[in-house]
């Protein structure tokens, strides 16, 4: 029910930030300077600047790129989208927001790859009296804020991780913990509302890793490294995103534990909806990304053109909208990113995961 009823809030939701509420200006489709199909900046359209952080988790290239230039494009076909991705680079991130700024950037987009490091872009772009909207990730003093609840993400990870080994028979034994990036805000949200759930839940944390640039690797490397000490008592795995979790399966099938253990993760991403269906990976947070990138569309609009954005709350004293996030497990896959158009059944349900769909019930 919890899935079922924070996923009809965000379709509420994502239907309140309706695109045609949009102020009258639009993006181009291009991932670079060039103006929009009917016009450009000169001729009354506004030039957005959207800083993606990197490119490791598939999300950002695969949806929120593409989802905010359309919102942005259905609104203002006359406005231009510069875009970069920073590569997990947080100087690479600063050239490029003062490369934007330097090309008439009206309004910035930014996800940053630091949040602590990021602060010294919003205060280059307000020296230039420009707004910016922190996407994702919160930045101090920002305009505006545009992301999901982060520290429920933890609190329904780490739940959902302790409600599957009850009901497998386990009250005790050892738990790893593998965040995400020191330098993320998010992760450090993520983690302390893990840890809000574990803590109390009568299961060990017998070792904790903060995985740099959310790192596949790093957190494979470092779960080789933990399991020689956990293997005989080790229950269950916190993975803080999809990314982390696939490098602590492979180190635990590499390590030869079996069965593995229940290992969470976040983002929803391909991979681990298959490795979900598999059996190799408990669960993935589904954040739906549509009506984020609506939000930010909506809010960097507003902004660009002088307005205040419509928000949903206030976070940290900035203006913001905040969604919900919603657990997926193998039940509610079909319901989820199927039945939301992420992913197609053939793009699942491919090679050895094919009987595993027809399992679940998932054609």
């Amino acid at each position: 029910m919890r899935a079922r009823s924070t996923r009809l809030a965000g379709i509420a939701l994502a239907a309140g930030l309706g695109l045609a509420s949009l102020a009258a200006c639009g993006s181009s489709d291009n991932t670079s300077t060039t103006p929009g199909s009917t016009g450009d900046a000169a001729a009354g359209g506004k030039k957005i600047a959207l800083l993606l952080p990197e490119s490791k988790t598939t999300r950002y290239e695969t949806f929120d790129k593409p989802l905010f230039e359309a919102a942005v494009k259905a609104a203002c076909a006359d406005c231009t989208i510069i875009y970069s991705n920073a590569d997990q680079n947080a100087a690479k991130q600063q050239q490029q927001a003062e490369s934007a700024l330097t090309q008439g950037a009206d309004v910035l987009v930014l996800d940053p790859v630091d949040g602590a490091a990021a602060a010294s872009v919003v205060a280059s772009a307000k020296g230039s009296s420009i707004p910016v909207v922190a996407y994702d990730r919160f930045i101090e003093g920002a305009d505006y804020y545009v992301s999901f609840d982060n520290a429920t993400v933890g609190k329904i990870q780490a739940t959902t991780l302790v409600d599957l080994l009850k009901a497998g028979g386990k009250t005790s034994g050892d738990l790893v913990m593998i965040n995400g990036s020191p330098t993320d805000p998010n992760a450090a949200d993520f983690k302390s509302g893990a840890h809000s759930v574990l803590d109390g839940s009568g299961f060990k944390i017998a070792a904790e890793y903060d995985t740099p640039d959310w790192s596949p690797d790093k957190a494979q490397q470092w779960m080789e490294g933990q399991i020689s000490a956990v293997k005989g008592n080790l229950v269950g795995v916190y993975a803080a995103n999809d990314g982390t979790a696939g490098g602590a399966i492979a180190a635990l099938k590499g390590g030869g534990v079996t069965p593995l253990p229940p290992v969470t993760g976040q983002d929803s991403e391909l991979a681990a909806i298959q490795r979900i269906l598999l059996g190799d990976q408990a669960m993935t947070i589904y954040k739906p990304i549509e009506p984020e990138a609506e939000a930010a569309a909506k809010a960097a609009l507003a902004l660009a053109n002088g307005q205040t954005p419509e928000k949903t709350t206030d976070f940290k004293g900035v203006p913001s909208t905040i969604l919900d996030p919603i657990a997926v497990v193998k039940d509610n896959i079909k319901d989820t990113v199927v039945k939301d158009g992420i992913y197609k059944v053939s793009d699942i349900c491919t090679g050895e995961v094919a009987a595993a769909c027809t399992e679940a019930g998932i054609s």
